[in-house]
């Protein structure tokens, strides 16, 4: 096969940051994705329904004029969010809220510390048909870094599903063969997002050749048998899995650093990446479904009505990107992919 018409596909899970960061990273998803869920977890989180349609707004303005994109906005949990702003988001075409654990990952210090500390808003959305998202690790120190997700499903997914069976759920970037065990043992009310680097990568991309701090993300790359597990979830046709690209972008100074910000930055070749994970096992046909047409079904959205064409052409990343005052590196900078995708 040398190329793949399928549906204009949606990134359910998405960064983009803000003010003039926004000018770089919202053209490269918006090049392909005719929407994005957008993350909420700005340096000062989005935590009502008057500061989502704001960002939403400068959002906007960031889209090319020849382009058509949709930001599907989200509210960042925190202890004290009140349960009457459920109403409003609901009303004001809010489509989720983000569950950070706090300290999980950026920018997540103000998330969740508690679950019991956020029932009255977790019912409230289960009222209203809000979905919950979820950061899905824990952030006990006792746990080791690589197991932190599948100890988020026994202590806080499973009861968090029992008590509120009513709410849809997305486990947002899974990363492990439990993960993936468990959203396939569930019949209904929830789903899981994929990212391409967790579908292409084990963690041995971060020590090859030294350390590699582009290659570093949260939750990190986990051992090659987790990413086959994630590999056959994504090419299964399983309505539950669907893409979600988490792409991430850093300043090139923040990434390598002594302290390595966490986050891949993939969305100006996204879906190059997962038309070489599908291409890989002979899946190609189940691309369209993953990226196209699971991730809406789930949202209660319609499907897009434009086309995506994948070619089988090699083009080579571009190395970086002017991003504010220094630059951004996607990852694969400066390689050669095997897949091309352009709006049809």
């Amino acid at each position: 096969m040398d190329h793949l018409d399928i549906t204009q596909p949606d990134d359910w899970h998405l960064h983009v940051r803000d003010g003039d960061f926004l000018k770089t990273v919202v053209p490269h998803t918006a090049q392909h994705f005719a929407r994005a869920v957008i993350m909420p977890n700005l340096k000062e989180p989005i935590t009502t329904t008057q500061m989502a349609l704001a960002y939403k707004e400068r959002i906007l303005k960031s889209v090319p004029s020849h382009m058509t994109f949709e930001p599907l906005m989200t509210l960042y949990l925190t202890d004290h969010i009140k349960p009457s702003e459920m109403a409003v988001a609901k009303a004001n075409g809010i489509v989720a809220l983000k569950l950070y654990p706090a300290g999980a990952t950026t920018n997540s210090d103000l998330g969740v510390t508690k679950l019991s500390h956020i029932y009255p808003v977790l019912e409230e959305m289960q009222k209203h048909g809000l979905l919950l998202l979820v950061h899905g690790e824990v952030t006990d120190p006792a746990i080791d870094v690589f197991d932190r997700e599948a100890v988020f499903i026994d202590r806080q997914l499973a009861p968090l599903r029992r008590d509120f069976p009513g709410l849809k759920i997305v486990f947002e970037h899974i990363t492990t063969q439990e993960a993936r065990d468990y959203v396939k043992s569930v019949d209904s009310g929830l789903a899981a997002t994929l990212t391409a680097h967790h579908l292409l990568l084990n963690r041995n991309a971060i020590f090859k050749g030294g350390l590699r701090p582009h290659y570093y993300c949260l939750p990190v790359l986990k051992r090659e048998t987790h990413r086959l597990a994630l590999l056959e979830a994504a090419t299964s046709g399983d309505a539950r899995f669907f893409l979600g690209t988490d792409s991430a972008p850093h300043l090139a100074s923040l990434k390598e650093h002594a302290s390595a910000c966490a986050g891949c930055y993939t969305a100006p070749v996204a879906m190059s990446l997962y038309a070489s994970a599908f291409d890989a096992v002979g899946q190609l046909d189940q691309l369209e479904r993953f990226a196209s047409l699971n991730g809406p079904a789930f949202y209660g959205l319609p499907n897009n009505s434009a086309q995506l064409r994948l070619t089988k052409s090699t083009h080579q990343v571009q190395a970086a990107y002017p991003y504010g005052l220094g630059e951004l590196k996607p990852l694969f900078a400066g390689e050669t992919l095997e897949w091309s995708a352009q709006l049809i």
